[in-house]
C-alpha cells in the first residue's frame, strides 16, 4: 500500500499509533506546505509520516488530443499513463520529504490509492491504527481569523467518519482551527481485563495504607489492650496490608484518565476502614475490644474490607458513568443548538440562494437578450462595412468613368457641332447611298453572272441555309451583331455558323459586299474563314469554331472554364499577327475598325480568329510619298463606343492607330478580366501604387508578376489619348508577345517526355533553361546573370511577386543544376 508502514506500540495487541505523528498531504504542494510546517513546529521530537491519497484519473488525455474514459483507451496507453501517473506521485512524495529534511526532521511517506480522498483518508486511518493525525481544514485562500470548524469537504468527512481512537488537528493557513479530541484505549492483558496505570494504582495504594495506618495508631493510643493484643493486630495489619498488596495487584479505582481524591476515597465508603478506630478512640476502647465488643471476628472484617471494596468500585462506576452521561447530554445539547444553527443557517442560505438564482436567471436573460441584440448589430455592422467597400470601390470605378466620359464627351461635342455643320452633305451622301442600293438589287435580280463581287467563295440559295438551320431554329442561334443574327448550321456535310442580315439593321448591301470582298480574297490563320455567301438574302456562311467569342469565354457564358494566362498571352500574340498582316496588306492596307472580344472567335485550341469585316476600311498606301497614306476620314464614325478610339471620335478619321487602342483595351481586358469602361484609369492607379497584383484576373492563374507588368505598360501606351505616342504593332508590340508566347507555351505544357523540360527548369526571367540557378530571397530560382542584372539595374522587388527584397544575396540551388544537368544528359540536349 505505502513505501513504508508506521510503527506499532503494542502491534500484537492491535494499539493505537502514538509514537508518531501522521499528516495528510494532496498534490497542491503549495497548500499541503503549510500544514506539513505546523506539524514539524509541533511535533516535538516525534517522528512524521506524510500520508497521500492517490486517484487514479478516470479520464486519459490522447497525443491527438480530447481525453477518453480509462476504459476506452489501450492496454498500453493506459499503462504508459499509469506510469506517468505514479512517477509524478513519488515525485511529489520526495518533494514533501526534502522539506523534513530541510529542517533537519525524520520523516517517512506512505500512499494509498483510492478513487476517493476522504475515504482513503478515513482507510488510512484504520488500517494504521493513527493515533495523532494533522490535516487542512481548508483552502489558505478561505482562511479567515473567524474560522473555527473546517470548511473542506474532505475534512469535515473525516471528522465525521474517522475512527474515535484517533485525534484529528485541522489546520489552515499554518494556524490550529480546531481539534478532534480522540477517546484513548484502554490496553488490554492476557485475561482480557483491564489494566492500571502504576500512577493510579501508586495512590488507590496509598490512600488504603493511610487508612489501616490510622486504624492501626488509633488502637494504639486507646492504651487498654496488652500485648497479648498486639499480636492480633499485627495479624490483622498483615492481612491489611496483604489486602492493600492484592488491591494493588488488581484495583479497579484508577482509570486511565483519573485518580480518586481523599474526598473521592471518602464518599466511596472507605473511610468505614477508620470508623471503628475513631470510636474506640472516644470510648477508650481498643480496637480488638471494640472488634469484640461489636461481635466482629477476622472473617468478618476481611469480608467488611472486600465488601467496602467492592462499593468503592461500584460508587466509582456509577460516577465515572455520571461524568460520561453527562458529557453525552451536553454533548447532545450542543449537537442540538449547531443543529439549529445549522437549520436556520440553511434556511437563511436557502433563501438567499433561491434570491439569486432569480437574480441570475433574469440577469441571463437580459444577457441572452443583450446577446442577440449585439449579434444582430453586428452582422449589421459587417453589413454596412462590406456595402461601405463595395461603394468606394463603385465611387473610385465611378471617378476613373467619369473622367473618361468627359473627354469622350468633349470629343462627342465636337463631333456633333461637326455633324451639324455637314448635315446637308449627308443629306445628299444618304441620296447616294440609296440609289446605289436600287442599282444593286436590279442587278442581284438579273442574275449572279452580272454581279461585280468576287467569286473566290461558294454561293448557296436561301433554301440550302434552311434545310442547314433547320429553318433557322431558334435552338441553333449562337449569336446576335449589330449585322443580324447567326445560326449553327450543318451544310454539305460540315458545320458552318451562318450570319443572316437582320431587316432592322443598320447595315446593309454595302457591309455585305465588302465584308465577302475582304474575306474572299484574303487567308490567315488567325482570320475566319469565308466558305460562301447568299446574295438574295444577304446571308454569310462561315467556318463554324467551338470555342465561342473571347468575350464569352472572358464573362465565363454557359459555365465555360476560365481561360489560363497562358491562352491568353497566345491569343494577344496571334491577334497582333492577324493585324500586322492586315495594316500590311499590299495594294491597300484594312483597318478593321471594331475589334472587341465578340468579335475574335476561338477554336478548340483556343487559336484565335478575327471576324466580322462589315465595317472595314479599305484604304490604298502611297507608293512614292515616304508616309503611308492609310488615313480615312468618315462623319460618321462606327463601332462599340468602349473600344472606339477617342481621335476618330473627335476627328472622324480612321488610322491604323485606330486598331491599336482597341488591341491595348482587348489587352487590358485579358489581364485584368473586367470591363472595357474605365479599365485605363483603374491599371494606371494600380501601377502607380504597386499593386498591380491585385487587379490581375485570379482565374487565369498565377501570371509571372515580371510579363504582367510589361504587358500592362504595353496596353496602357497602346491606349494613349495620342496616336502618335501609341507603339508600332510589328516593331515595338510584336517583339515583346512573340517570345512570351513561345515561353508561355513551354511552361504551359507539364514534362510528358525526356525532350521537353519541366517549367521550375525554366528562368522566370530570360525563359529560358538555367545553367547556374540561384535561389532569391522571394523563394523563387532565376538564373545567376538574370537575377543580378535584375537588381543591379535599380530594382529592389521581386519579379514574380513585386514584393521587396529582404536582402540581395544569391544562394545557388545545386539540386536544380543536379536536375537540370540530369535531363540534359538524358535527352541529349
Amino acid at each position: 500500500m505505502g513505501s513504508s508502514r508506521g510503527e506499532v506500540v503494542e502491534d500484537k495487541k492491535g494499539m493505537v499509533v502514538d509514537n508518531k505523528i501522521f499528516v495528510a498531504v494532496n498534490k497542491e504542494l503549495k497548500e499541503s506546505k503549510s500544514t506539513l510546517l505546523w506539524a514539524l513546529q509541533n511535533s516535538n521530537g516525534k517522528k512524521i509520516c506524510i500520508i497521500y491519497v492517490h486517484v487514479p484519473a478516470k479520464m486519459i488525455p490522447m497525443p491527438m488530443g480530447g481525453k477518453f474514459p480509462a476504459n476506452q483507451v489501450g492496454e498500453r496507453e493506459l499503462k504508459a499513463f499509469r506510469e506517468q501517473e505514479s512517477k509524478q506521485m513519488h515525485k511529489l512524495l520526495d518533494d514533501y520529504l526534502q522539506i523534513c529534511a530541510q529542517v533537519g526532521a525524520c520523516a517517512e511517506s506512505m500512499h494509498i490509492e483510492k478513487d476517493c480522498i476522504e475515504e482513503g483518508i478515513v482507510e488510512f486511518i484504520s488500517q494504521q491504527r493513527i493515533g495523532r493525525l494533522v490535516m487542512g481544514a481548508a483552502a489558505d485562500s478561505r482562511f479567515s481569523r473567524k474560522m473555527v470548524e473546517p470548511k473542506s469537504k474532505k475534512a469535515n468527512y473525516v471528522r465525521q467518519h474517522a475512527p474515535d481512537f484517533c485525534q484529528i488537528r485541522f489546520i489552515c493557513k499554518s494556524r490550529l482551527i480546531c481539534t478532534r479530541e480522540g477517546m484513548r484505549q484502554p490496553s488490554l492483558d492476557v485475561e482480557g481485563r483491564s489494566s492500571l496505570s502504576s500512577e493510579n494504582n501508586n495512590i488507590d495504594a496509598d490512600i488504603l495504607n493511610q487508612l489501616l495506618n490510622s486504624r492501626l495508631r488509633l488502637s494504639d493510643s486507646g492504651g487498654s489492650g496488652g500485648s497479648s493484643d498486639r499480636s492480633d493486630q499485627s495479624s490483622r495489619l498483615s492481612l491489611s496490608q496483604s489486602s492493600i498488596r492484592s488491591l494493588e495487584a488488581g484495583s479497579p479505582f484508577s482509570s486511565p484518565c483519573s485518580s480518586l481524591t481523599r474526598e473521592e476515597v471518602r464518599e466511596s465508603g472507605l473511610e468505614l476502614l477508620a470508623l471503628p478506630q475513631t470510636k474506640s478512640k472516644d470510648q477508650g476502647l481498643s480496637p480488638p475490644s471494640v472488634l469484640q465488643e461489636n461481635g466482629i471476628d477476622d472473617d468478618l472484617y476481611d469480608q467488611l474490607v472486600q465488601a467496602m471494596t467492592e462499593a468503592g468500585n461500584s460508587k466509582r462506576e456509577a460516577f465515572e458513568e455520571s461524568i460520561r452521561r453527562q458529557k453525552a447530554e451536553k454533548a447532545a445539547m450542543d449537537a442540538i443548538r449547531r443543529t439549529k444553527a445549522a437549520e436556520k443557517l440553511y434556511y437563511e442560505e436557502s433563501r438567499k440562494r433561491k434570491e439569486k438564482e432569480e437574480e441570475l436567471a433574469k440577469w441571463m436573460e437580459e444577457l441572452e437578450i443583450t446577446k442577440s441584440q449585439q449579434e444582430k448589430v453586428l452582422q449589421e455592422l459587417h453589413e454596412a462595412l462590406d456595402q461601405k467597400m463595395s461603394l468606394e470601390t463603385e465611387f473610385q470605378k465611378v471617378k476613373l468613368t467619369e473622367k473618361e466620359m468627359e473627354q469622350k464627351l468633349l470629343s462627342a461635342v465636337a463631333l456633333l457641332q461637326k455633324y451639324k455643320m455637314e448635315r446637308d452633305g449627308l443629306q445628299v451622301e444618304r441620296d447616294d447611298a440609296l440609289r446605289e442600293a436600287e442599282q444593286l438589287r436590279k442587278q442581284y435580280a438579273q442574275g449572279p453572272s452580272s454581279s461585280s463581287i468576287s467569286c473566290f467563295y461558294s454561293e448557296f440559295s436561301f433554301s440550302d441555309l434552311e434545310k442547314a438551320t433547320n429553318y433557322f431554329d431558334p435552338s441553333l442561334k449562337i449569336g446576335e451583331g449589330g449585322y443580324g443574327s447567326i445560326y449553327k448550321g450543318f451544310l454539305r456535310h460540315t458545320e458552318v455558323a451562318i450570319k443572316i442580315l437582320n431587316p432592322n439593321s443598320m447595315q446593309g448591301p454595302r457591309e455585305f459586299e465588302q465584308e465577302v470582298d475582304v474575306l474572299s480574297k484574303l487567308r490567315h490563320p488567325n482570320l475566319v474563314t469565308l466558305i460562301g455567301a447568299c446574295p438574295e438574302s444577304w446571308a454569310l456562311v462561315y467556318e463554324y469554331l467551338s470555342g465561342g467569342s473571347l468575350e464569352d469565354r472572358l464573362t465565363c457564358k454557359d459555365n465555360s472554364p476560365p481561360l489560363p494566362w497562358q491562352a491568353r498571352i497566345q491569343i494577344a500574340t496571334e491577334l497582333c499577327s492577324i493585324l500586322i498582316f492586315l495594316h500590311s496588306s499590299r495594294p491597300s492596307s484594312i483597318i478593321h475598325g471594331d475589334i472587341k472580344p465578340s468579335n475574335i472567335l476561338l477554336d478548340d485550341n483556343l487559336a484565335c480568329k478575327l471576324a466580322d469585316f462589315g465595317i472595314c476600311c479599305v484604304i490604298a498606301n502611297g507608293e512614292t510619298s515616304t508616309e503611308q497614306t492609310t488615313r480615312f476620314c468618315t462623319t460618321q464614325p462606327k463601332g462599340t463606343f468602349t473600344y472606339m478610339d477617342p481621335e476618330l471620335l473627335a476627328t472622324g478619321e480612321l488610322t491604323p492607330k485606330s486598331d491599336i487602342y482597341s488591341f491595348g483595351i482587348i489587352l487590358l481586358r485579358l489581364l485584368t478580366g473586367k470591363p472595357a469602361l474605365g479599365i485605363t484609369k483603374e491599371v494606371e492607379y494600380a501601377l502607380a501604387k504597386g499593386d498591380l497584383n491585385f487587379i490581375l484576373d485570379p482565374s487565369a492563374g498565377d501570371w509571372p508578376f515580371v510579363q504582367a507588368e510589361q504587358l500592362a505598360r504595353m496596353a496602357l501606351r497602346c491606349c494613349d489619348m495620342n496616336g502618335k505616342n501609341r507603339p508600332d504593332l510589328e516593331t515595338n508590340i510584336w517583339r515583346v508577345l512573340e517570345p512570351m508566347k513561345a515561353s508561355s507555351r513551354s511552361l504551359s505544357m507539364p514534362m510528358a517526355s525526356d525532350d521537353q523540360a519541366p517549367h521550375y527548369f525554366i528562368c522566370p526571367i530570360f525563359q529560358e533553361i538555367m545553367e547556374d540557378p540561384h535561389i532569391a530571397s522571394d523563394g523563387f530560382t532565376y538564373e545567376a546573370e538574370a537575377i543580378k542584372g535584375w537588381v543591379d539595374s535599380g530594382h529592389d522587388t521581386s519579379p514574380m511577386t513585386n514584393v521587396k527584397l529582404a536582402n540581395h544575396e544569391f544562394i545557388p540551388n545545386h539540386a536544380l543544376r543536379s536536375a537540370i544537368q540530369e535531363w540534359q544528359r538524358r535527352s541529349g540536349v
